[in-house]
Parts: C-alpha cells; structure tokens; sequence
C-alpha cells in the first residue's frame, strides 16, 4: 500500500487533483469493507458519483471521496489539517466527521451550518439507503439503518428519497 501524499506546504499553491483524491481515498480504506462485506471504496465512489450528479463542484467531490477518512482513522485529522486541499473540503470533511458519543441533532446541524456538506451527505445517505445495498443485510440491520437515515434525513430537511 503507498502512503497518502506528502502533507501541504502552505506557501505553495497547488492542490491535489481529483484523480489524487481519489488515489488516497482509495489507499487509505484498502482492505476494508462495508456492512455488506463490499470493498469500501465501492461506497466512496457512489457517493462522489452521487455528489457530481447533483451538481457538486470538484471541492464537494474532493469532499465525498475523503467523508469517512478520519472517522475511520483511514487518515489522521492532522494529515487532513496539512493536506493540499482547499480550506472548503477540509470543512466539509470535518463536518460529515462524527464525534464520539455525539447526538444526531448536534451532527446535522454542524453538517448544515458548513457551506456544501449536506449535498455530500445527501449523496452519502442516498448510497447508505439504497435498497439493493440494504437488501443483503440481515432484517435487524436493515431496519436500524433504514430508521438510523430516514432521521438524519429529516433533521437535514432532505426530502423523501423515493419522492
């Protein structure tokens, strides 16, 4: 597994591309899986899909690409911190980045208080709910996580997917 790129220095101008992005989602969640036993980076690419099909701009995909990385420890927030991305995505990330013990209310509200983070988590919660996806869990499962994103959506103002 390579390393993610070296950390940004802040007096330099470029920023990593989206194909870079993309490489160091890809890297840093390697070997891990979904609920469903999928690679995870099928999940990572719905979701950037999702995002440029609702009109997301490059730093949104950035964004969808990198939304579970430090959650999961794929990445450290210091990496994030130090990476060559624009301050918008970092935000985003952060934004869609639970905190321990943290109450569903406080989460979305941070998610709507960051300019482009509910776009991507609309994108991330339209995956999470997709029936083909939620099909292969078992029946417990697909009821905890169908009410767990039917919440969120509603505390997010998100609309009904299936409408």
């Amino acid at each position: 597994m390579s390393s993610p790129p070296p950390p940004h220095d802040p007096r330099s101008t470029p920023s990593l591309t989206p194909a870079e992005v993309e490489a160091v989602a890809r890297a840093a969640h390697a070997g891990q899986t979904d609920k469903a036993g999928r690679p995870y980076a099928e999940h990572l690419e719905a979701v950037a899909a999702g995002v440029r099909r609702r009109g997301g701009d490059d730093e949104q995909i950035a964004a969808a690409w990198l939304h579970d990385a430090v959650e999961d420890d794929a990445l450290s927030a210091r990496w994030l911190d130090e990476a060559a991305l624009s301050r918008r995505t970092k935000d985003i990330v952060l934004a869609l980045t639970r905190r321990p013990g943290e109450a569903p209310e406080a989460y979305a509200a941070r998610i709507l208080s960051t300019p482009g983070a509910a776009l991507v988590k609309e994108a991330d919660l339209a995956h999470n709910a997709d029936p083909a996806r939620l099909a292969v869990l078992d029946a417990a499962t697909r009821t905890r996580l169908t009410e767990k994103y039917t919440r969120m959506r509603a505390l997010l103002g998100l609309a009904d997917p299936g409408v």
